[in-house]
């Protein structure tokens, strides 16, 4: 079982970090999230919450396509 966990590392990105890969602000990251067009987020304690670092690079990736696509 530990082979598994270490085979696969999930990493969890706190608001700070999901702005900085995305370059988006907070409330934007907030509002895309509200209106489902943006990884949501997941909670990591009480009062922490994060992105799993997968679902933000794959939005990130679907952006470009995107992005691309619609320019050609």
């Amino acid at each position: 079982m530990e082979s598994q966990k270490d085979a696969r590392k999930i990493q969890i990105l706190r608001l700070p970090d999901v702005c900085k890969a995305t370059g988006l602000g907070r409330s934007m990251v907030y509002q895309l999230e509200a209106e489902q067009r943006f990884p949501a987020r997941v909670r990591i304690g009480e009062r922490a919450v994060g992105w799993l670092e997968d679902e933000i690079q794959g939005w990130l990736a679907e952006r470009i396509v995107l992005s691309r696509r619609s320019s050609v």
